[in-house]
């Protein structure tokens, strides 16, 4: 059973995560959420994987997202900073990280930063900047209009404007109505992938310093040992597959599946990617 717990960071930041435990700590596998999204994200997987019954699984709501409100700076120095201090606080790691989209470049992020804390990545629909497509090409033009907004954004949260409350976002129940586009053989891309949508749940800082981070530079991949294992979608909505396996080829070690999907995963092919990672995670025996 997963136990809700927050972790009081140094800052003053609480960081909401959950942990499916049974007795001492096991091998842990993290997850990690993407653009404006949280820990929900992770819904089916954590009901339905068989990896529950012999390893800790930790979700977060990653700073700024879900029940980790914060409306300072964030990014991956942070982000990695928070997920340091939960791992060490639950005395877990090495342990494995899987991320999508946003996630999945933090999880590249971590193993720089924090490599003795990881023993291996799952990176779901990684983003690259050299393979960025779509609607997400317009963020990287926008970008040195989001980092100058940032500062002053900031500066009016810190004095006390900002909305005093947000309306929490449930993954399952938007996942729900999506499988039910599916099955009329459609994908409901706008809900996904809708600004308007993402700054109602989300401070407008943190929704601002998301796109920052997701279309931010990626640390030098040679430099990184960790094995890792990359799902990508056939879709490419956000990101060209191509151009992503040249750019993952950087890795020391980088195996890639694909999956038939626009770029969520999770939601459109769960099973997959399910027994993908359990597959991967199985390579420890």
């Amino acid at each position: 059973m997963e136990v809700r717990k927050v972790y009081a960071a140094p800052d003053g930041a609480r960081i909401a995560y959950g942990l499916t435990r049974a007795g001492e700590p096991r091998r842990t596998l993290v997850l990690l959420h993407g653009v404006a999204s949280n820990m929900t994200r992770w819904w089916r997987f954590l009901a339905e994987t068989r990896l529950a019954g012999s390893w800790d699984i930790l979700r977060m709501d990653l700073r700024g997202h879900g029940g980790s409100v914060w409306r300072g700076r964030i990014g991956m120095d942070v982000w990695s900073s928070d997920l340091a201090g939960i791992l060490r606080s639950e005395g877990a790691g090495p342990v494995e990280v899987v991320g999508h989209c946003l996630g999945a470049n933090l999880a590249l992020w971590f193993a720089r930063l924090e490599p003795a804390l990881v023993s291996g990545l799952v990176l779901i629909e990684p983003m690259f900047r050299a393979a960025i497509t779509g609607r997400m090409k317009h963020i990287l033009h926008l970008r040195p209009m989001l980092a100058a907004l940032t500062p002053s954004l900031m500066a009016l949260a810190a004095a006390g404007i900002h909305r005093k409350t947000l309306p929490p976002l449930d993954l399952a129940v938007l996942d729900q109505a999506a499988y039910a586009s599916m099955a009329g053989g459609s994908f409901p891309t706008d809900r996904y992938a809708s600004p308007i949508h993402e700054l109602r749940i989300l401070p407008t800082v943190a929704y601002v310093q998301d796109l920052l981070a997701v279309t931010g530079p990626l640390p030098d991949l040679s430099k990184i040992a960790t094995p890792a294992l990359s799902l990508l979608s056939s879709g490419g909505m956000f990101g060209d597959p191509g151009i992503t396996v040249r750019c993952l080829a950087e890795l020391a070690d980088c195996r890639v599946e694909h999956l038939d999907s626009v770029h969520w995963i999770p939601t459109e092919q769960p099973r997959g990617m399910r027994e993908a990672i359990e597959r991967w995670c199985g390579r420890h025996g």
